[in-house]
């Protein structure tokens, strides 16, 4: 795609700035994120409940809110997630909660014709041995890692929710893949957070402690890809608001969103070390399981849109350590 294409691209806008924006998962790292972002861009008519307002997983509070709201674009922001430990402890709840959500939510924006709805995935839900980087047309081509399986067979339903309501009913559904995120309001409870918060935890803890060493599961070996979930934000804010031939809604539209980059989980362990002051050893403890080899998105067809990331991983990791020690108890 030339770069004139590009240019026209990231000058129309589909949401207008007093459009009704419903955003699902508000008090989540995600939600929370779309919300910073489109109040950053002028946007004024967001409803946001949060669970006490909302049941997403009660069908009918979900079409009564829908009734009485009319919400006109919706970011499928909710989900329930965690790490390797939560997944495989868990998994009933992960693929209930999450079907229940998306089932929900997806079906009510076509029952009351909401003009876009985004629905956030994950990239677990590629094969486990993928060849690298992950192209969006490898979905569905191989066997998923064990360790999260339900939560992905979870995403991957609701991919599909999205074409089949695409192909049958004519909305403009959009199934997104982000890399591994973090950022403001990430999870940082060590049963259940993603590897980067924890560590962020691990190290901080084990400094304050004058511990001697912090131990890590795994090898270490793994590569990670991981995106700011600012960075995210913007990009799911900026699909949004591309026109119909950009985003393909006669086919199956998907799009990886990421960094291009990655790094092993050791190399990670480092810079959260030296970040946080930490003097101590670092240890793996390999009777632990490492989960997928490598996730790394090809995230060619965003960046031909006109789209990349911005928040150097090292900046983006500093920022969120300094808004953990000003809010840890």
């Amino acid at each position: 795609m030339n770069s004139a294409s590009v240019q026209v691209f990231m000058c129309v806008t589909t949401m207008n700035k007093q459009s009704q924006i419903f955003v699902a998962g508000v008090r989540g790292l995600v939600g929370s994120g779309i919300i910073r972002c489109l109040k950053k861009n002028g946007y004024t008519r967001i409803l946001s409940p949060c669970h006490s307002e909302l049941e997403l997983m009660d069908t009918q509070a979900v079409s009564d809110y829908f009734e009485k709201y009319k919400p006109e674009y919706v970011f499928l922001s909710a989900a329930k997630v965690g790490g390797i430990l939560a997944n495989s402890t868990c998994p009933a709840d992960f693929i209930y909660q999450n079907l229940m959500i998306q089932n929900n939510l997806i079906h009510q924006s076509y029952v009351h014709k909401v003009k876009r709805l985004l629905f956030l995935g994950s990239s677990c839900i590629y094969p486990r041995d993928c060849p690298q980087p992950i192209k969006e047309e490898y979905l569905m081509t191989g066997p998923l890692e064990s360790t999260n399986s339900a939560y992905a067979v979870a995403k991957i339903a609701g991919i599909e929710m999205c074409w089949s309501y695409n192909r049958q009913h004519h909305t403009k559904f959009i199934p997104v893949m982000p890399t591994n995120l973090y950022g403001p309001n990430d999870n940082f409870d060590l049963t259940t957070s993603h590897v980067l918060p924890a560590l962020i935890r691990k190290f901080h803890e084990a400094k304050q402690a004058a511990a001697n060493s912090v131990t890590i599961w795994g090898t270490g070996t793994p590569r990670r890809e991981f995106l700011h979930v600012d960075d995210l934000s913007a990009a799911c804010v900026y699909l949004m608001n591309l026109p119909d031939d950009a985003l393909s809604f006669k086919d199956k539209p998907l799009f990886n969103i990421g960094t291009g980059t990655d790094l092993t989980i050791k190399e990670l362990a480092e810079m959260i070390k030296e970040i946080t002051n930490f003097k101590g050893e670092t240890v793996f403890d390999t009777s632990k399981p490492d989960g997928t080899p490598q996730k790394l998105l090809d995230i060619s067809k965003l960046t031909n849109l006109g789209w990349q990331a911005k928040i150097d991983l090292k900046q983006g990791i500093n920022s969120v350590y300094a808004l953990f020690k000003k809010n840890v108890r």
